[in-house]
């Protein structure tokens, strides 16, 4: 796949992701929407480390610089 995130929409995501797992881990999150919060952190953080969205892709969004200069 190719990368079709910049770092800056990395960070974002996992800030997020950090975000929910805390608000999880205080009980602020229980139930269904604890689950579906630690569900979205975990493809935010894999999102990130691939630096890969399949969202991006049918719409054709590139957060990366790289890439949108090389095309």
């Amino acid at each position: 796949m190719k990368k079709n995130m910049g770092s800056a929409d990395r960070i974002i995501r996992i800030v997020i992701a950090l975000v929910l797992i805390a608000l999880f881990a205080t009980n602020t999150l229980t139930g269904t929407w604890g689950i579906v919060s630690l569900v979205i952190a975990g493809v935010f953080i894999a999102t990130s480390l691939v630096s890969t969205c399949p969202l991006y892709l049918p719409f054709g969004i590139r957060t990366n610089r790289a890439q949108k200069h090389a095309n």
